[in-house]
C-alpha cells in the first residue's frame, strides 16, 4: 500500500463523446492497483463544494477543434474561480488531436490549469512532451519541455495511452508522497 491509499481522492471529467470519462476510468483503475478508492464525477454534476471534500482531485478536460473547452467545463468556469483549493493537490489530464489540431494541443488544459492555480491548489503530475508532434499548446511550459498535466492523444497514439495513464499514475503517487511527507 502507498500513503496515498487512505487519501479522499475525487476525478472531474468533462466530456462530449465519452473518450475523457474512458481515460477517467482507466486513471482509477491504475489508482486501485494502489490501494485507492476513486469518485468519479461529470463537471456537469456537481456542485462547487463537491471539490472541496476531496484531498486530492484528478480534472479531465478535452480541447475541441482550434482550442475550444469542453462545453460543461466552460459553463462551470465562474465557479472555479470560487473553489477554496488551497493546499490540495490537483493533477490534470486532457485529450486532444495532435496531428489535426497541433496548433492548440490539449490547450484546454492549459485554460483548466490556469484556472486552477488561482484557486490556492498544489498541481502535481507535470508530463514530458516528448513523444508528442505538436506545434502549439497552452499546456505546454514556456521551454515546452512539458505539459501541466498528462497529454492523451486517442485519435494519432491511442496505442500509448495505457502506458502513459500507468506511468502518470505512479508519477502522481510519487508527487503525492513526497509533497506530503512533511
Amino acid at each position: 500500500m502507498s500513503d496515498i491509499a487512505n487519501v479522499r481522492i475525487g476525478l472531474i471529467f468533462g466530456t462530449d463523446t465519452g473518450n475523457t470519462e474512458e481515460v477517467g476510468d482507466k486513471i482509477c483503475e491504475a489508482l486501485a492497483n494502489y490501494g485507492c478508492a476513486v469518485e468519479m464525477k461529470n463537471v456537469a454534476d456537481v456542485e462547487p463544494q463537491d471539490f472541496e471534500c476531496y484531498d486530492m482531485l484528478i480534472m479531465g478536460i478535452p480541447t475541441w477543434d482550434f482550442g475550444g473547452i469542453q462545453e460543461d467545463w466552460e459553463d462551470f468556469e465562474s465557479q472555479i474561480a470560487g473553489l477554496r483549493l488551497s493546499g490540495k493537490a490537483v493533477a490534470l489530464y486532457g485529450l486532444g488531436d495532435q496531428l489535426g489540431y497541433g496548433d492548440y494541443f490539449i490547450d484546454a488544459v492549459g485554460w483548466l490549469y490556469q484556472r486552477i492555480l488561482k484557486t490556492g491548489a498544489r498541481v502535481i503530475g507535470a508530463w514530458p512532451t516528448d513523444g508528442y508532434d505538436f506545434a502549439a499548446s497552452l499546456a505546454a511550459n514556456e521551454t515546452k519541455t512539458h505539459f501541466c498535466g498528462l497529454a492523451i492523444d486517442e485519435d494519432q497514439q491511442f496505442d500509448l495511452t495505457d502506458q502513459r495513464v500507468a506511468s502518470w499514475v505512479a508519477q502522481l503517487v510519487g508527487e503525492y508522497a513526497q509533497t506530503n511527507a512533511a
